[in-house]
């Protein structure tokens, strides 16, 4: 197989000749990272797919600080995203966690949403095409990122709570802001069918710790048949695309809402949250996974030989068709060792490597 084929192979549940890597690190854990690969000339694998963007027009954020954040002081160092949602600046150990600000958290009616100056993903098909065929060209498959998709989208804008109770009680805001959000997805999602994407990478997190973040009925009603639109509308111009699918925490119930929305790969499948053998016993001739490798859990406070051991149980669980891109489950943060990160990549390579 070549790169790109062996990566979706896995997706598809088809066999694979080797396991990709794929992870992230936050700053520091990044510098150690790059210390140590020089420190022990060492030449380590990444992940054989390549994410890609998509152009867009959307408001300055001076229009959202005048009309919507009127009164309001932030630390320096905030920024507003292109949804108008003003990110303020936590700890500098926070990395990529902010304080969010949500424009619409006052409104009280449908016609303020239907006014608001929402993002416009401009019609860039030639430009996205070319990145395919250049991504394609480097054996690598071409990933459309729309993560985060409708909901989070959604409730970054209203806040959670006003929009949580929308829902609840029927208002016709949710409605409208859902519908706006979902068909900006829509069209997003088209777009990179069109330009021959392999896959789309999708996802709102609907999970805690210990349980979902809201019940069955609620994401069935409101949220499942939103994210069907967004992959139904994919697959109508590109059918052999394929779904990754992210949400942080406990999804166990909504798999097979997810499942029925047209989702192939679930990704992080965090172990400290759900159990990978039980999902994968009951789902895994439906479904493929992304993720496994605990990042609350092993990959911090493990030893190498222990990550070691996750990485071949977790392979050996999904079994020789694949169905599995074992990796760690979220960004690694200051406090994993650099050991543990070089343990994670040899075991995959190591895997495979046995037969």
């Amino acid at each position: 197989m070549t790169n790109r084929e062996n990566y979706l192979s896995i997706a598809r549940r088809t066999g694979y000749d080797y396991m990709p890597v794929n992870f992230s690190m936050c700053p520091d854990l990044q510098r150690r990272y790059d210390e140590y690969i020089r420190e022990h000339d060492l030449k380590l694998p990444v992940g054989e797919e390549s994410v890609m963007g998509q152009p867009v027009d959307c408001a300055p954020g001076e229009v959202f600080l005048e009309r919507y954040y009127k009164g309001k002081e932030f630390k320096p160092g905030t920024h507003i995203d292109i949804w108008g949602v003003a990110h303020e600046p936590g700890s500098a150990a926070a990395y990529h966690m902010t304080y969010m600000h949500h424009p619409m958290e006052g409104f009280d009616s449908v016609e303020q949403i239907l006014g608001y100056p929402f993002p416009v993903f401009r019609d860039a098909l030639e430009e996205q095409k070319n990145h395919v065929e250049r991504i394609h060209a480097a054996d690598h498959a071409a990933v459309g990122c729309m993560e985060v998709t409708i909901w989070e989208t959604s409730w970054y804008m209203r806040g959670m709570e006003n929009l949580m109770c929308d829902m609840m009680s029927g208002d016709p805001m949710a409605e409208a802001l859902l519908d706006r959000v979902t068909d900006i997805s829509v069209k997003r999602a088209e777009s990179f069918a069109r330009a021959g994407a392999d896959a789309l990478f999708l996802g709102d997190d609907v999970g805690m710790q210990h349980t979902i973040m809201m019940s069955e009925g609620l994401y069935d009603e409101w949220l499942k048949p939103r994210l069907k639109k967004v992959i139904d509308a994919a697959r109508t111009i590109k059918p052999d695309i394929l779904v990754f699918y992210h949400s942080c925490g406990h999804v166990t119930e909504l798999i097979p809402y997810l499942i029925e929305a047209g989702v192939d790969v679930l990704n992080p499948v965090q172990p400290e949250c759900m159990d990978f053998k039980a999902i994968h016993g009951k789902y895994g001739e439906v479904l493929s996974f992304h993720g496994t490798i605990g990042t609350q859990s092993v990959m911090p406070f493990g030893t190498p030989d222990e990550v070691r051991r996750k990485v071949f149980e977790n392979l050996d669980i999904a079994g020789k068709k694949g169905g599995l891109y074992v990796c760690p489950t979220h960004l690694l943060e200051p406090e994993v060792p650099v050991e543990n990160v070089v343990a994670y990549i040899q075991a995959c390579a190591d895997y495979t490597a046995r037969g």
